[in-house]
């Protein structure tokens, strides 16, 4: 089909082609802009809707929270008042028996009553006391005997535990011992009484006053929750709080409800008291229990109502209410949020259709007309073109206009007239030029880089002679000398790359030679913030290989690892002997290689530096495999990167 296609365009007239290929990019642009500006329009609705929604959902479930915690701190701060008031009244009982308990102790002290008496009667007087409905006044001793109780007189309650477990008789005997004389202590416990008919532990408040001369510890407790003046008030006003929730609505359909830890519905509008902890949705999950675990967030599940066809998405946002342990959630069905969104589409895709027809229509019309003015003259130019193509070179474009046209049309008369003896002017200039450039690259690297070099190792020498070998600077002069001819080696090599010269082996002290490049290529600018460790084996001997080769080895790699760590870093260079090969290994702390890249590292003119040759690694592992050797690199982005030179260590191994 496409061939077709092709085959039918080539066959058109150039007016027609114009417009079966500028109408389309004219048109494509249009619709395409339309859809886009429609789609971004319907998206920016849709996303300024649904966040309102969302947001509405969240300001929602915030502040369902806030009216329960402000009824919750309302009545908890009536509830604190309350216990103050209740520890102030069972100081002042305490404080009263302990006044009662001391009147009989002083009347044994002047003589006017004998002991047992006194203490019967203190245990009279303190039994005839009720605090609240069931509270009470007693005595015991600080080893937990009961001197005086309403209905456990004579028992040992020293080792009695409260619901959860601790042993609050024995806290209290230990602090009222500890005690100053005269102060009153205070306990709270939670304490279960079956003969009370409690089910559920309640919170007990006890005060307490050491009384020493007869070892008595002086009591009166009673539940807190006995001392409320009127619950009822705060039931009414929790079920007022429970009815606004529940009639609050949430778009068409959604409402608010809360559930406690155990998925027990504690508000809802019409399942209150229902355990839904292991409901699922329509897609089999347990969301509820999703809801329970996070305690706060948002979830999206799928439901189905009875008399829905089919499920529809929810989406809630829940809230953890610590107080009571609660969840508040607030919810409702996606497709609620998104029916003005969805109206806003319809209306966005019906304008734009509109205006992208009428946008077509007139660009066809003006398409249709710029083909017209631009192909009568084309339809002229291949007029001419077809009368050169067959050798007639004397035919002449006829200039109409003074536009781009005419001006074609001028520039290929005149074109006409040189084509011939431009060719093979052109091929001439052509020829020559590539020479010329072979001719002053080659050149230009051997004057612009070895006369240089020249003339340092000149100077090198005759300083050298000037200078005493036993001054400092002659082993500067040394290294200069040295390093200079290396570089016109180098030079050598690179231009002759394809032919590399056979290496001049002689014995070397490779641990000597690396050190002394080490200690050079130290002083480099790329080395400045670099650490180079040198671990060398001591039991390495001498090798057989070219000294100036393996040089220009170690400086490629240790200013390669000097370019990776630009920031400082650490270079270990490492010997050993390995078999039949001694092992030089460069670990550096830079920034690695790519994986991508580690195949590509030793080919020539590959470089990941700015200003690189590619050259550098291409030479070193030529040189290598000279001596008979290997090179292998080993790197992670981020972890540095690590190269293995391995040397033969005899000649007959070669």
């Amino acid at each position: 089909m496409p061939r077709h296609l092709f085959h039918f365009v080539n066959n058109l007239s150039i007016r027609w082609k114009m417009m079966v290929v500028v109408l389309p990019l004219v048109l494509i642009p249009i619709f395409l802009v339309g859809a886009v500006a429609g789609y971004i329009g319907y998206q920016q609705a849709q996303r300024g809707i649904t966040q309102t929604s969302k947001d509405d959902l969240d300001h929602l479930s915030q502040f369902s929270v806030d009216l329960l915690d402000a009824h919750y701190k309302q009545f908890e701060v009536y509830r604190e008042e309350k216990k103050e008031i209740v520890r102030q009244e069972l100081e002042t009982l305490t404080d009263l028996a302990y006044r009662t308990v001391d009147a009989e102790y002083q009347k044994v002290v002047a003589g006017k009553n004998d002991l047992r008496f006194a203490q019967a009667s203190a245990r009279q007087t303190l039994r005839k006391v009720q605090v609240g409905e069931t509270g009470y006044l007693y005595a015991m001793r600080s080893n937990g005997d009961l001197v005086a109780h309403l209905s456990r007189e004579g028992e040992n309650v020293f080792d009695e535990q409260d619901e959860e477990g601790r042993f609050f008789i024995q806290t209290m005997s230990s602090k009222a011992k500890k005690s100053a004389p005269g102060r009153i202590l205070n306990i709270i416990y939670p304490w279960k009484n079956p003969a009370l008919g409690d089910i559920a532990p309640r919170k007990k408040m006890v005060a307490y006053r050491y009384f020493e001369p007869w070892d008595w510890i002086i009591a009166a407790g009673g539940y807190i929750e006995e001392t409320y003046d009127n619950p009822a008030t705060e039931m009414k006003s929790f079920e007022e709080l429970k009815s606004k929730l529940k009639s609050k609505k949430v778009g068409k359909t959604g409402y608010i409800y809360a559930m406690d830890l155990e998925g027990t519905l504690t508000i809802h509008p019409d399942s209150e008291g229902t355990n839904i902890l292991g409901m699922r949705d329509a897609d089999g999950s347990e969301y509820i229990r999703a809801m329970v675990a996070r305690k706060d967030g948002w979830i999206q599940y799928s439901w189905q109502n009875p008399g829905d066809v089919s499920p529809r998405r929810k989406i809630v946002r829940y809230r953890y209410f610590k107080p009571w342990n609660w969840i508040v959630a607030v919810g409702s069905y996606e497709d609620e949020f998104y029916a003005e969104a969805n109206l806003i589409k319809g209306r966005i895709l019906v304008s734009l259709s509109m205006i992208s027809l009428i946008a077509a229509f007139v660009s066809g019309f003006l398409v249709f007309l710029a083909a017209k003015v631009l192909s009568d003259p084309i339809h002229h130019m291949i007029g001419v073109l077809r009368e050169i193509k067959r050798g007639n070179y004397r035919k002449r474009m006829v200039v109409e206009s003074h536009d781009e046209f005419g001006e074609l049309a001028q520039a290929f008369n005149r074109m006409t007239q040189i084509v011939g003896r431009n060719r093979d002017l052109e091929e001439s200039l052509a020829q020559q030029g590539k020479m010329a450039s072979l001719g002053v690259l080659s050149s230009g690297v051997a004057h612009e880089i070895n006369n240089p070099l020249g003339v340092i190792l000149g100077y090198a020498s005759y300083l050298e002679k000037k200078v005493d070998p036993d001054d400092p600077n002659y082993h500067f002069l040394s290294e200069i000398k040295r390093e200079s001819k290396r570089c016109k080696k180098i030079v050598q090599d690179l231009l002759n790359y394809a032919r590399t010269p056979q290496p001049d082996r002689k014995p070397v002290d490779l641990n000597r030679l690396l050190g002394q490049i080490a200690d050079f290529a130290a002083n480099h600018t790329d080395m400045s913030r670099v650490v180079i460790v040198q671990d060398f084996a001591p039991d390495l001997p001498k090798i057989p290989l070219d000294a100036d080769q393996l040089r220009q080895v170690a400086i490629n790699l240790i200013l390669n690892a000097g370019s990776a760590m630009p920031d400082g870093g650490e270079l270990k260079i490492t010997t050993r002997l390995e078999g039949q090969h001694a092992v030089i290994v460069f670990s550096d702390s830079g920034c690695g290689i790519p994986e991508e890249q580690l195949e590509q590292i030793f080919e020539p003119f590959f470089t990941t530096k700015e200003r690189g040759t590619g050259l550098g690694l291409a030479i070193t592992r030529q040189l290598v495999e000279q001596h008979h050797g290997q090179i292998n690199l080993e790197s992670s982005p981020g972890k540095g990167t690590t190269v293995n030179v391995y040397l033969p260590l005899k000649e007959e191994d070669f």
